[in-house]
Formats: structure tokens, sequence, C-alpha cells
């Protein structure tokens, strides 16, 4: 018995002291609903559609919220992601402070420093930007500045295509070399570079302003909850 006493208070003790500690822990979480059912670092991952290659991901954090309303990919720690068209040639690339995926509505929401590139060669640079992969276009109500070889823009209510070849933009300022004896002038409304450097792309640029709303996730998480 006195050999076993010793025993039983350090046994004692040891219970007393994992119950205090015990009490200092957060409670545990019930539901789910705000844990991510999938976390990674450092991805670089292939996405394919239908058997083809589409998009080749590169992330130093993505997390896949698949409880939320709507359920949504985060990629808070930024993101660089090529498109590829069907013969596996880079389309595009796409890069960003931060990014959003909204899977159940196939829409991407850019925010940061946001940079896209075309097959032209162009540069797309904004603070804002969506992609709608089911209407096949890209708009945003951010300052949007696009650079290419001979012409720049700047201005706001973008909108494009998704191949980011036919684009309108709206309130914009532009410049356009005539000539080394020409003065540049700037154009006080100019919808797309193309227009300028061919009067023939105005059917192609106007056909992005269709009168379809764009999509704003706002709306989009107003529709799931009905």
């Amino acid at each position: 018995m006195k050999r076993l006493l010793p025993f039983l208070l350090l046994t004692s003790m040891l219970l007393l002291a994992c119950s205090e500690e015990e009490g200092e822990y957060a409670p545990a979480i019930d539901q789910r609903d705000s844990l991510p059912i999938l976390k990674s670092r450092g991805v670089s991952t292939l996405i394919s559609d239908s058997g083809i290659i589409r998009y080749k991901i590169i992330a130093e954090e993505w997390y896949i919220y698949d409880r939320r309303n709507p359920s949504f990919w985060a990629f808070e720690k930024g993101l660089f992601l090529e498109q590829f068209d069907e013969e596996y040639h880079v389309k595009a690339f796409v890069s960003a402070d931060t990014a959003f995926y909204y899977d159940k509505m196939e829409l991407w929401e850019l925010r940061g420093r946001v940079l896209v590139k075309n097959l032209k060669g162009e540069t797309f640079k904004t603070s804002l930007l969506y992609w709608d992969q089911r209407k096949h276009e890209l708009y945003s109500d951010r300052f949007m500045e696009i650079k290419g070889e001979t012409q720049e823009l700047s201005g706001y209510n973008f909108r494009s295509d998704e191949r980011m070849t036919r684009y309108s933009i709206h309130s914009s300022k532009g410049a356009f070399p005539m000539g080394e004896d020409k003065p540049v002038t700037p154009q006080p409304d100019a919808r797309t570079m193309a227009e300028y450097a061919d009067t023939t792309a105005t059917s192609a640029a106007t056909s992005t302003s269709a009168p379809n709303k764009p999509r704003t996730v706002e709306e989009l998480k107003n529709n799931t909850t009905k």
C-alpha cells in the first residue's frame, strides 16, 4: 500500500494537470463549413476539360472550401495560370496577387496586381478582373491599362472575349503613333486598339458589348440562396 500511494498521487497529479491544460483549449468545431476540404502548398498542376489539358496552375497555397455557399477555391498568396489550346500551345497567361474560383458557377475572381497577356503580345493590367467561363468572357469595372507593341489604352468598364483579342473599354484615353513627323493624338473614347489600326474591326469590337449584364460574385451568391 505504501508503495502504491506515491503512484496514485502521481497519477492524480498528472490527471489534474491534463484536465487543467485541456481547459485552455478552444472548443471543438462541430461544423466543417468554415474549414477547407483540401490544403495544398507549392502547387503546380494541370487541369483538363473533356479529356483535354486546358490550364496549368502555379500557386503557393491552394485551399478548397466545398461547404461554403457558394463553394470556391482560394489562392490567397497569388496565382499564375496558363491557358492552352487544343494543340497545347499557350493561348494566354494570367497572374494575380489573390484569386478565387467559384467552381459551380465557373467564375474566376482575380484581385490585386492582375496581369493578363494574350497571343498578340498585348498586356492588360487592373486591380479586379472577372473571368466567366460559361459565357467565355472577361470583364472589370476597375481602371484598366492595355499596352501593345505600338498602342496604349486606359479606361474603365472593360469587357472582352475569352481570347482577349476582341474587347471594349470606355471613358478611355489612348496613344497611337502616326509617324515620326506627326504628333501622337489622344483618343477620347477608344473602344479597341484594333479599331484605330483597322476600321474593319468595328464589328468585332461591338460584338463583345452584348446587352447581357456580366455576373458578379454578390449576384451569384444571392442566386444560390434562393
